[in-house]
């Protein structure tokens, strides 16, 4: 059984850091990402990486502050979020695909074939 569970999210202030983790179960995927939901608005993509690491893609919005990483040797993935924002404030997703995706697919939710329950981020100011 495939199952992706995420962990380390929580409520903090403007400035400071998390740093999420994402442990996955059942299989291994091609690329491990984050997408998060802020309420009323859509899931949006945040951070993706590819299997060996070296592929990495960020949305505008956080680039220079997020890093996304992952440790094969125990299925994880991980996102580091640095000078957090109240406008980072969303539901953050884990998601995963089976196979590879060109650098537009990638982004986008419906490229990937699984996806956890969700950890809050609440960044107060």
């Amino acid at each position: 059984q495939v199952q992706l569970v995420e962990s380390g999210g929580g409520l903090v202030q403007a400035g400071t850091s998390l740093r999420l983790s994402c442990v996955a179960s059942g299989r291994t995927f091609y690329f491990m990402g984050w997408f998060r939901q802020a309420p009323g608005k859509e899931r949006e993509f945040v951070a993706t990486v590819g299997w060996n690491g070296v592929r990495t893609y960020y949305a505008d919005s956080v680039k220079g502050r997020f890093t996304i990483s992952r440790d094969n040797a125990k299925n994880t993935v991980y996102l580091q979020m640095n000078s957090l924002k109240p406008e980072d404030t969303a539901v953050y997703y884990c998601a995963s695909t089976i196979g590879n995706k060109d650098g537009v697919a990638v982004t986008a939710p419906y490229a990937y074939d699984y996806w956890g329950q969700g950890t809050q981020v609440t960044v107060s100011s």
